[in-house]
């Protein structure tokens, strides 16, 4: 990794690098292809402090800036991406609350969040509405001191295992532009009428749950609304979305990383025509190539996420990395795969299971043509020519 790091970022990342190496790698590979939650992982990790990477001291968290906690979440990827998507979720609400959340609802929910016993999660989608955000159904209904909400959410991570999801809803479906009229509810499970439902079967991203969220009328306290004022929702998920971009960007450096690493091993181990495989021209032009995009993604991973530590606008630096480092993420698999041969294609080695989560990133946390216009049009703006 050739990127500065304090002394502080050095031990916190050398830390989550010995417990990916102790407690994820060793276990992964078969827990994936099995689709089973890693219980006793998720328990370590909330004894390690792993939940309060990124909740600031005073609520119990570690308070890590955007930087080391990119640096986390490429280490956790590179053991496997799906606890990454149990943190980032998390992190996600535990951002939107600190940021945004009543100084009532900082203290009633990052202490718990800090310790893993309330666990977040993040939910804007619908059955018939991705990135297309204004178009979202699910309604939210006054009634006094709480809000009745009905409709059905989709592509929840963490669905079956969160304790408060941070839910986008219509709260004045008459409000023009629509955005106008979307708010952020803390829905808590605690409450009746409120349940994960189905659970998507993926082609990767195992492990951690996928799933159908349904609110028949649920209600949730008037105290679970973000911020305490309606009509911010549309803002307030967009600002988290931001973050959780680069937290894609960096779980896509860590799958590449990891890819790239079992590559190099092979092609020395690896014999053709008398040789190691590294030993012939065309392998080590994937490999050159590999390792110079992933260190390219990396940098711009790690420059989007300083930009958001100095509190600078960084919605393009972010679009960018998370474009550019899922995309990098996606050839490299492949290359990886083709550097093992039919043995990339073998469910016993586990270059078919990075295969396999790859295409989750350049279609997660808005799709990569989603990004591309973002970059875009944010850059019109930025080189707006005067006169």
């Amino acid at each position: 990794m050739a990127l500065e790091m304090s002394t502080e970022q050095r031990e916190i990342v050398g830390m989550v690098r010995d417990f990916v190496e102790r407690e994820i790698i060793p276990v992964a590979h078969q827990l994936e292809h099995d689709d089973v939650y890693p219980d006793d992982i998720v328990r370590q990790m909330k004894e390690l402090g792993f939940f309060g990477f990124a909740i600031p001291e005073q609520y119990g968290g570690s308070g890590l800036d955007y930087t080391t906690y990119a640096m986390v979440c490429e280490e956790i990827a590179r053991g496997w991406m799906s606890i990454t998507g149990i943190i980032n979720t998390h992190f996600i609400v535990s951002f939107l609350i600190e940021n945004f959340g009543t100084d009532e609802q900082r203290q009633r929910f990052l202490p718990k969040m800090a310790t893993g016993e309330y666990h977040g999660g993040f939910s804007m989608s619908e059955p018939n509405c991705g990135s297309d955000v204004q178009a979202i159904q699910t309604r939210a209904i006054r009634d006094d001191g709480e809000y009745v909400i009905n409709g059905t959410k989709m592509w929840a991570t963490n669905g079956e295992h969160s304790t408060v999801v941070a839910t986008l809803v219509k709260t004045d479906p008459d409000a023009q532009p629509s955005y106008r009229g979307m708010s952020c509810i803390l829905a808590e499970k605690q409450y009746p009428g409120f349940v994960s439902t189905r659970k998507i079967d993926k082609l990767g991203y195992k492990g951690v749950e996928t799933t159908e969220l349904v609110f028949e009328n649920n209600r949730q306290p008037a105290a679970n609304l973000l911020g305490g004022a309606e009509g911010q929702g549309f803002k307030q998920m967009m600002a988290a979305i931001e973050v959780g971009r680069v937290n894609v960007a960096a779980r896509g450096v860590g799958v590449a990383q990891r890819a790239f690493e079992l590559s190099i091993e092979y092609a020395q181990q690896r014999h053709a025509f008398g040789v190691p495989i590294g030993q012939h021209q065309a392998i080590q032009f994937k490999l050159a190539d590999m390792a110079t995009k992933i260190e390219a993604a990396r940098l711009l991973t790690n420059y989007a996420a300083r930009k958001k530590d100095a509190g600078e606008r960084a919605d393009i630096e972010c679009g960018m990395a998370k474009l550019f480092a899922t995309e990098t993420c996606f050839e490299v698999v492949a290359e990886a795969l083709r550097v093992h041969g039919g043995y990339g294609f073998s469910k016993e080695f586990q270059v078919e299971r990075l295969y396999r989560d790859a295409p989750m990133l350049v279609i997660g946390e808005g799709t990569n043509e989603i990004q591309r216009l973002i970059i875009a049009k944010g850059l019109l703006e930025r080189y707006r020519i005067k006169g």
